[in-house]
């Protein structure tokens, strides 16, 4: 095995870890990072020392940083789908008799996305300061499971409120953290959970949009040149009645950009689908994507208590209030006032 061959198989180790730790972030001591330790360990006897701090520096600069690397990959991916849906799809739609909204909706759903882009990475997610710490620590409540009275963030040297994190990428401590989002270079906090919410709705409906217009395109090719009524020989002569795997390759051949494309954006529309449910859910239940993490050690119960049997915490999610409730207070945070009212 050559030293290229050594140097991608590490790098990909690398980069597929890495990723995963940053889909579970905090658990330093699980399974999966003992695991990967141990691997790191094995890999560092053929990977050079040197390579392996480069490496390390790479990623650290990558994932434990703010930067705009993920931005500039979001807006070339936009791009490329986006260019050959203009360039293709859009034209061969418009000599089949599309209708026109049809074909203009992504556009206009890209322009929502790109609004809410920019004000979810440019808004200020709620980053705690001397100035607005004593309002607010007055605004949730401590549960006493996730979040204690009386915890100091060493960085920052400012008693924790109730549902706030210290963020390692930005260096500072957000009020109703939920997660840094290297997508749009910022954290989700209390002040722009909001534009995030509706920053992935519309990306989500961009890419499904775009996989269904494009699947529809194909599917009228596919009717108007009744190619599912023909048959075709085999390497051996035999013929055969068109099936479903010849169709896609047949498709492949004749339009290799788009039915390429329609993959990426089919498989797309299905992460971002299960990924905006899951932040509904949230959302609907009033936690953010840390509180859900940390939540899972516990077992659920409608009190917060100590089992005589083992002595474990049962974690109840106090600051729900129902889903309308809820689902309002990412559009319009509570305030002290408002909690007061409570």
């Amino acid at each position: 095995m050559d030293f290229l061959t050594l140097f991608l198989i590490y790098l990909c180790f690398v980069l597929t870890t890495v990723a995963l730790l940053c889909v579970c972030p905090g658990r330093k001591e699980g399974v999966l990072a003992r695991s990967v330790n141990r691997a790191s360990q094995v890999l560092s006897f053929v990977i050079p020392t040197q390579l392996q701090r480069v490496t390390q520096r790479a990623l650290h600069r990558l994932f434990h940083t703010r930067s705009c690397l993920f931005v500039v990959l979001h807006i070339a991916l936009q791009a490329a789908v986006y260019g050959e849906y203009t360039w293709e799809v859009l034209v061969y739609c418009w000599e089949l008799q599309f209708h026109l909204f049809l074909l203009l909706l992504p556009y206009l759903l890209l322009a929502g996305n790109i609004s809410f882009f920019i004000l979810c990475s440019r808004a200020d997610p709620g980053v705690i300061t001397k100035s607005n710490h004593a309002s607010l620590v007055k605004i949730y409540a401590y549960d006493g499971v996730l979040f204690q009275k009386g915890i100091v963030c060493p960085t920052c040297n400012m008693e924790k409120p109730a549902r706030s994190k210290h963020c390692r990428f930005c260096s500072v401590c957000v009020h109703r953290f939920d997660h840094h989002c290297v997508w749009v270079n910022n954290c989700i906090g209390a002040s722009n959970a909001k534009y995030f919410f509706l920053y992935l709705f519309t990306l989500t409906a961009m890419a499904a949009t775009i996989a269904i217009i494009t699947a529809a395109f194909l599917i009228q090719v596919v009717l108007l040149s009744n190619v599912m009524h023909g048959s075709y020989k085999d390497d051996r002569g035999e013929e055969h009645a068109v099936e479903i795997l010849f169709l896609i390759q047949h498709l492949f051949l004749t339009f290799p950009r788009i039915v390429f494309m329609l993959g990426f954006v089919i498989l797309l529309t299905l992460i971002l689908d299960a990924y905006w449910c899951f932040n509904l859910y949230l959302a609907l239940t009033n936690q953010t994507s840390n509180e859900w993490y940390k939540s899972r050690r516990y077992g659920c119960s409608h009190h917060l208590t100590l089992q005589p049997h083992d002595r474990q915490v049962v974690y109840k999610n106090i600051y729900s209030r129902g889903a309308w409730m809820n689902l309002k207070e990412i559009f319009k945070p509570l305030t002290v006032l408002e909690r007061k009212k409570k």
